[in-house]
């Protein structure tokens, strides 16, 4: 069973209008609405892909019910720590002229050390039924900047492997758990360690010039506590860098649609391959190839089946070091 931990879940509200135009009024074509939160949607792709998978976290007032009650809706097993304050919903609005995604989060609920401290004592009771932890996005308000590193700590004491996909200090502060995985985009790799400048291009290596920044970055968070770092490329692809070396996955063509959600279908992907003990070219592969059929799915949480089997064959896993 794969543990998702949402720490700040919310209740997704996604529109479509045909051409979204700021202080106009906006006729809405569709809406959809569905729990979300980046934990909770590698839950849903999990759940799609046939896998055991059990969504924990921290739920509260009526946006919280209304998250639990569409995830039982769904088939997706959950079991949130109660909070007093309400659980935040987030919106996206796709203009569909323009093919572009605006998106709106809320901040999310205060939470007290009481809660937090009860979260944990039940997470310390599910993880010994996990063979693999994801912890994915922000921290609520007032929650310790250590938490995702004592989640982190609370499973490897009972030998379970972490994948941690958060940005900024989160991300840093997560390292102190030491992580099996931390799963960042560009932006936010940057952003994690902005003092950190790119280090000079040396002519006798075989790392592209547009990676080695990337890379600098990575091998640092590898430094402070991470077993490995999967940096995120969007349309071009993925780099790993582990313990094993350095790969990079390239896809074979750019998939048109909505990326909210593509992060957290290539996180589902690099926890199955831990689950399943893969090998980390075909665990890339899988990865890569369960983001781009997000891109192609509607909402978040979902993947289109005919992209993810057209391209994960095309995808081109190479040595960048």
């Amino acid at each position: 069973m794969i543990l998702t931990v949402t720490l700040n879940a919310a209740m997704d509200v996604t529109y479509w209008v045909d051409s979204f135009t700021s202080g106009e009024m906006n006729r809405v074509r569709r809406v959809v609405r569905q729990a979300g939160g980046k934990g909770v949607n590698v839950a849903r792709v999990l759940h799609g892909l046939g896998h055991e998978v059990l969504a924990t976290g921290l739920a509260g007032g009526t946006t919280g019910n209304l998250i639990l009650a569409d995830l039982a809706a769904a088939g997706i097993p959950a079991d949130f720590t109660a909070i007093a304050a309400e659980s935040r919903s987030t919106t996206v609005v796709h203009d569909l002229a323009a093919q572009e995604a605006t998106l709106l989060n809320e901040p999310g609920p205060a939470v007290t050390p009481q809660e937090c401290a009860a979260f944990l004592e039940r997470f310390g009771e599910l993880v010994g039924r996990a063979s693999v932890v994801v912890v994915s996005g922000s921290l609520p308000a007032d929650a310790p900047s250590t938490m995702y590193a004592d989640i982190s700590g609370l499973a490897a004491k009972r030998g379970v492997p972490v994948i941690v996909d958060a940005d900024g200090a989160t991300l840093l502060h997560s390292l102190g758990g030491a992580p099996t995985i931390v799963k960042p985009n560009a932006s936010e790799l940057a952003g994690a360690l902005p003092e950190l400048p790119d280090p000079p291009s040396p002519t006798s290596s075989r790392v592209p010039a547009d990676l080695l920044g990337h890379l600098h970055r990575a091998e640092h968070l590898r430094d402070r506590g991470a077993g490995s770092v999967v940096v995120s490329l969007g349309a071009e692809g993925l780099l790993a860098v582990t313990g094993e070396g350095v790969l990079r996955a390239r896809l074979p063509y750019r998939v048109e649609g909505n990326a909210t959600g593509a992060g957290d279908a290539l996180v589902a992907g690099l926890a199955l391959g831990l689950a399943e003990g893969t090998a980390w070219p075909e665990r890339l592969r899988r990865a890569a190839a369960l983001g781009a059929a997000a891109v192609a799915a509607p909402v978040a949480g979902g993947f289109d089946e005919a992209v993810y089997a057209e391209i994960s064959p095309e995808i081109v896993i190479e040595g960048a070091s």
